[in-house]
């Protein structure tokens, strides 16, 4: 699986942004696409994730305690995209933010990372 990553940038303090992924390949072995960042000094960490198996009407997603209620994650399984908006940024939340699948046997593809910066 192939991850194409766009968004990201400078923001200030509050501000939103909108981090989307696209991917191809051998897209139907996808079971989980979602987000994790990373910033300098700490490890990579799950930011969120959603379930894109198409039986799922109400899609299993899970967010880190950070980010409940600032950020929402949505996926579109018909063509194989993840897209994370990013509400009420804040200066903690700067990182370089990593596109994720993970498939059925537990292997995980990742994007090329994008930059998120927050600050005044």
């Amino acid at each position: 699986v192939q991850l194409v990553e766009s968004g990201g940038g400078w923001v200030q303090p509050g501000g939103s942004l909108r981090l989307s992924c696209a991917a191809s390949g051998r897209t139907f072995t996808i079971n989980i696409m979602g987000w994790y960042r990373q910033a300098p000094g700490k490890e990579r960490e799950l930011v969120a994730d959603i379930d894109m198996r198409a039986f799922t009407n109400r899609p299993r997603i899970l967010y880190a305690d950070s980010v409940k209620g600032r950020f929402t994650i949505s996926g579109d399984s018909t063509n194989n995209t993840v897209s994370l908006q990013m509400n009420d940024l804040k200066p903690e939340d700067t990182a370089v933010y990593y596109c994720n699948t993970r498939a059925g046997n537990g292997y995980n593809s990742w994007g090329q990372g994008t930059q998120v910066t927050v600050s005044s």
